[in-house]
């Protein structure tokens, strides 16, 4: 790798990397203000645990050759031969650090939907496990594996990290329950300046999560870059648009919601689309995925933060439309032609089916990997804690102080003094 290749290549890591804590605010700005450290620490905790972990174990188990095994192997656990000495000159060691940062941020996204109620001691294990036994299979059979050998394309990560870390999110919820007064006591968010920040932050590191999966500082670096520019734009646009139609006025959190959604439905996209295509495809997103937000009262489950709607659907929908707008004329051969390039629908197919066998198998894999914390130390705290919010009852701090945030009233503040002194 030439030095102009890895220095793109190190910047892309620093911004993915970026992209947590820029997460962090996102959530913590639509969660409620006695919730918003602790979600905070939950995204952070993934910085903590997951790179280690990385090293370890999950990026061998993540890139052995499929040949030798589905899930695959130990051969560089604990970094073994990966050095910078030799023809390699540092490149494997390269990539380890470009994929553990989307290592890191996968299992961030679920803390979104379980906000408010789940013990932090089961977070701490709940984000390294679903790592290990959801994360990595996953990402191997769709960057090598039995899922990218039959066909399927997912630039940089719509299969693979948003609809793997979305539907798992929905298996949590549906283990957890509902927050306590949820739907009918509402839970707006506290701080939309946060939640615009984060936005802020995630669009610009998600520039290195989409163009440094080219791997290089090429044309296709390029062309993801201005797709990943352009899908943000129309999602957030539409989404404001559908806000002025159906509700009557345009929101910050629907902007903000919007340009998510198109980062996530370009993700998968990004390196195999060209032209007008990320504009239609950021479109298509911002419109379903809004809709889709609203899903969650009509169905009864308690997505806190939209994890779902966004995360899910939006990788979703961009998955199933690389198999309509893949452009091989720059990226590929025609067996990556999408419909509208005269591919027909064998790309869809493949991408139907790669995503279908993601959601099962995270599915099942996270419900039983809740199921078990669940009936050995416990996932949800208790009503009191619920109530009084958990900054200060699993952080002993608080992130604001006054009455006016904390809540104001005599019992809630008497609640919070037994908190600490108990």
């Amino acid at each position: 790798m030439d030095t102009g290749n890895a220095a793109w290549m190190l910047t892309s890591a620093a911004l993915v990397l970026f992209m947590t804590p820029g997460l962090a605010l996102f959530y913590g700005g639509m969660d409620r203000g006695r919730n918003v450290l602790n979600m905070l620490m939950m995204n952070f905790w993934c910085l903590l645990t997951i790179p280690i972990l990385w090293v370890i174990v999950g990026f061998s188990i993540s890139s052995v050759p499929f040949e030798k095994s589905w899930i695959g192997g130990f051969d560089n656990a604990f970094l073994k031969d990966i050095t910078i000495t030799g023809e390699d000159g540092g490149s494997t060691l390269l990539l380890v650090i470009f994929l553990g940062m989307f290592a890191v941020i996968t299992p961030a996204l679920i803390s979104g939907a379980v906000a408010d109620r789940m013990k932090f001691s089961a977070w701490a294990i709940f984000a390294p496990v679903w790592m290990l036994l959801v994360f990595c299979p996953v990402f191997k059979w769709v960057y090598g594996g039995w899922m990218g050998q039959r066909g399927s394309l997912d630039f940089a990560g719509g299969t693979a990290i948003h609809v793997n870390a979305g539907i798992a999110a929905l298996a949590c919820v549906f283990v957890l329950g509902k927050r306590k007064g949820w739907p009918g006591e509402g839970h707006p968010p506290h701080s939309m300046p946060l939640v615009m920040l984060g936005t802020g932050i995630l669009w610009f590191g998600w520039f290195g999560f989409n163009a440094g999966s080219a791997l290089a500082a090429n044309g296709t670096a390029i062309q993801a870059f201005m797709n990943t520019f352009l899908a943000a734009a129309a999602a957030g646009l539409a989404w404001c648009v559908v806000e002025r139609i159906r509700d009557g006025h345009v929101t910050n959190l629907g902007a903000a919601s919007g340009i998510v959604a198109g980062l996530v439905a370009i993700t998968p996209c990004a390196g195999f689309v060209s032209g007008m295509s990320p504009i239609w495809i950021g479109f298509i997103a911002g419109v379903i995925c809004c809709f889709a937000v609203t899903l969650k009262t009509k169905a009864g489950y308690d997505d806190a933060l939209d994890v779902v709607g966004v995360h899910m659907v939006g990788g979703l929908v961009g998955s199933l439309l690389v198999g309509l707008f893949s452009d091989p004329e720059f990226f590929g051969t025609e067996n990556m032609a999408g419909l509208f390039y005269g591919g027909g629908l064998e790309l869809f197919g493949e991408q139907a089916l790669a995503n279908g066998a993601t959601i099962v198998y995270s599915f099942i894999v996270t419900t039983l990997i809740v199921l078990a914390l669940k009936y050995t130390i416990g996932i949800r705290v208790d009503e009191e804690t619920e109530v009084i919010g958990l900054d200060l009852a699993e952080h002993g701090e608080v992130a604001y102080h006054g009455d006016a945030v904390s809540g104001g009233t005599p019992d809630l503040m008497d609640a919070l003094s037994r908190k600490v002194e108990a």
